[in-house]
C-alpha cells in the first residue's frame, strides 16, 4: 500500500501540472475559435497532428530504452549520456531536412508560399522538444516529480502568455494606439496563426534553457555496444507509437482529404472537431499525468516480489477515476461547452466517445507494461500496427458517411481492440492476475449511469437545473457503490 500512496501522490504531481497546464492550454481554444475562423483553425489542429507523428521520429523511443536501462544508479549517468547524444545526432539531422524541403512539404499541405515559415517553426519546434524529452524523463525516473511539474508549468505558461500578448494585447494596443511604435516592430496583423506557432517556439526554447543544468552532467562518451541495446529494444517501440499516433490523430488529418466537400469546408469540419476533441482530451488530463508516474514506476518494482499485484491494484484503481471522470465530464458538459464557441458546438457529439476511448487508451498503457519488461517490444508494436490498421480501415469507411462522428467511434474501437489484444497477449508471457470482474463493473456502471442520464435530458419539460441535480446524484451514488466495495483498501491509501 506505501507503494501505491507514492504512486498516487507523484501521479497528483503530475496530474496537478497536467490539470493546470491543459486548463490553461484549454483557455486558449476560445480564444482562437473566436480570432480565427474555422478554416484557419484548421490548418492549426492539421499541422499539430503532423507533429505527432515526427515527435515519434524525432525521439525514437530513447526516453522508454533511458527508463529500461537507468533504472540502476550505477550506469544511470552512462545510459543517459549515450541517450542524450543519439537523440541530439538525430534531431539535429531530422530538424535540418525540414529545413532542407520546407517548400515541398508546405505543398504536399497546399499551403501557400507565404506559409513555408510554419514548416521552419516546425522543424525547430521538434528539435527544441527532442532535446528536452531525455532529461525530462531522467527526472521522471529520479522522482523529481515537483521539478518536472515547475519546468513543464513555465513552458505551458511562456506559451499562453505569448499567445495572449500576440493575439489580444498587440491588437488591443493598435485599437488604442498606445505604444504603437514599439507593437508595430513586433507585431503584423497579417501574420495571423503564425503568432501560434511562435508562441510554442519560444516557450520550447525556454524549457530547455530550464533544463541545461541536467544537460551539463552528460559526459562526453558514448558507449556504441549500449547503443544498439538501446536501440534494438526500443525500436519496435517507434512502430507502436507511430500507431499511436495514428490512432489518436491521423482522423484530423483524413477529414481533410475523406471528407466530400471542398478544402476549406474540410478544415472547417477539421476545427469542429479538434475543439471538441479539446473537451474530450480532459480525460487524458489524467491518463497523461498516470502514465508520467507509472512508466518509470513500473519499471523501478518490476523486481518486486508482489510486483504483479500491484500492477493489478492499479489498474483497478486507475479504472475506478478514469469511470469517474468519464461521467464528471458528461455530466457537466453543457457548462464545459462554454470554453469554445458556439459555433463549434455542432461537434459536442464526439466528446462522450472519445471521452471512454481515452479510458481504454488509459487501460491499454496498463495492461501492456508486460511486454516492456520482458523485452518483447515487437509483440508491443505488432498490436499497436493492428490498432492503426482498424483506425485506417474505419476512418477511410466511415468519414465518408458519417463525418467526424465516424472518427470518433473509429477512435473507441481502436483503443478497446488494443487493450483487449494486450491483456490477451500478455497472459502468456507476464501473466497478471487483473480484477477482472470489478474492472468490468465499474466501466459498465459508468455508462449505465451515462445512459440513465440521457435518457431524462430527452424526457419533455426538463431544466437545466434538475438535470444538473440528477447528475450529481448519479456522480455520489457511483462514489458510494465503490467505495462499499473498496472501503478496505482505500481505508489503508488514505
Amino acid at each position: 500500500m506505501s507503494l501505491l500512496k507514492k504512486l498516487a501522490g507523484e501521479t497528483a504531481i503530475y496530474g496537478l501540472s497536467s490539470i493546470i497546464g491543459r486548463v490553461l492550454n484549454l483557455l486558449l481554444v476560445p480564444l482562437y475559435t473566436r480570432v480565427f475562423p474555422e478554416s484557419e483553425y484548421g490548418i492549426v489542429a492539421e499541422l499539430y497532428a503532423v507533429v505527432g507523428f515526427l515527435m515519434v521520429l524525432f525521439i525514437y523511443r530513447m526516453d522508454t530504452a533511458f527508463f529500461r536501462f537507468g533504472t540502476d544508479k550505477e550506469s544511470r549517468e552512462k545510459v543517459f549520456s549515450n541517450s542524450i547524444w543519439s537523440v541530439a545526432g538525430t534531431s539535429l539531422l531530422f530538424s535540418l531536412l525540414i529545413f532542407v524541403f520546407s517548400n515541398e512539404i508546405a505543398a504536399w499541405f497546399s499551403f501557400s508560399a507565404g506559409q513555408v515559415v510554419y514548416v521552419k517553426i516546425f522543424g525547430l519546434i521538434l528539435g527544441l522538444d527532442t532535446l528536452s524529452e531525455i532529461p525530462l524523463a531522467k527526472l521522471r525516473l529520479e522522482n523529481r516529480a515537483k521539478r518536472f511539474a515547475v519546468i513543464r508549468l513555465a513552458g505551458i505558461a511562456l506559451n499562453i502568455g505569448f499567445n495572449l500578448f500576440f493575439l489580444l494585447l498587440c491588437p488591443w494596443l493598435l485599437r488604442q494606439g498606445i505604444a504603437a511604435g514599439f507593437v508595430q516592430k513586433v507585431y503584423d496583423p497579417s501574420y495571423g496563426i503564425l503568432y501560434i506557432f511562435v508562441s510554442n517556439l519560444i516557450a520550447s526554447a525556454s524549457v530547455l534553457l530550464l533544463l541545461l543544468p541536467d544537460l551539463l552532467h552528460v559526459k562526453w562518451e558514448f558507449d556504441t555496444r549500449l547503443w544498439k541495446t538501446m536501440f534494438l529494444y526500443a525500436a519496435p517501440l517507434v512502430l507502436a507509437s507511430l500507431a499511436g499516433i495514428v490512432n489518436e490523430m491521423l482522423d484530423r488529418v483524413l477529414l481533410v482529404s475523406q471528407l466530400p466537400y471542398d478544402i476549406e469546408t474540410n478544415r472547417g469540419q477539421v476545427g469542429v472537431y479538434s475543439a471538441c476533441y479539446k473537451l474530450a482530451m480532459l480525460m487524458s488530463l489524467f491518463t497523461q499525468a498516470f502514465r508520467y508516474a507509472a512508466e518509470p514506476f513500473f519499471f523501478a518494482n518490476a523486481k518486486n516480489k508482489d510486483a504483479k499485484i500491484l500492477y493489478a491494484d492499479v489498474t483497478k484503481y486507475f479504472t475506478i477515476v478514469g469511470a469517474l471522470g468519464f461521467l464528471a465530464i458528461t455530466f457537466y458538459l453543457d457548462f464545459l461547452k462554454y470554453f469554445i464557441d458556439e459555433d463549434y458546438w455542432e461537434g459536442l457529439v464526439v466528446v462522450p466517445i472519445l471521452l471512454m476511448a481515452n479510458l481504454f487508451l488509459g487501460l491499454y498503457y496498463n495492461v501492456s507494461i508486460w511486454y516492456k519488461l520482458t523485452d518483447r517490444t515487437m509483440i508491443g508494436g505488432l498490436i499497436a500496427l493492428g490498432g492503426a490498421a482498424i483506425t485506417i480501415v474505419l476512418n477511410i469507411l466511415w468519414i465518408p458517411r458519417f463525418g467526424y462522428l465516424g472518427s470518433a467511434w473509429a477512435t473507441l474501437i481502436c483503443y478497446v481492440s488494443m487493450t483487449l489484444a494486450s491483456w490477451w497477449w500478455g497472459r502468456k508471457y507476464y501473466s497478471v492476475k487483473y480484477d477482472l470482474k470489478r474492472i468490468i463493473f465499474y466501466v459498465s456502471l459508468s455508462l449505465l449511469l451515462f445512459c440513465l442520464s440521457d435518457m431524462f435530458q430527452n424526457m419533455p419539460n426538463v431544466n437545466q437545473q434538475i438535470i444538473y441535480v440528477v447528475n450529481t446524484v448519479f456522480i455520489f451514488l457511483f462514489i458510494f457503490i465503490t467505495w462499499r466495495l473498496e472501503k478496505d483498501n482505500l481505508t489503508l491509501l488514505a
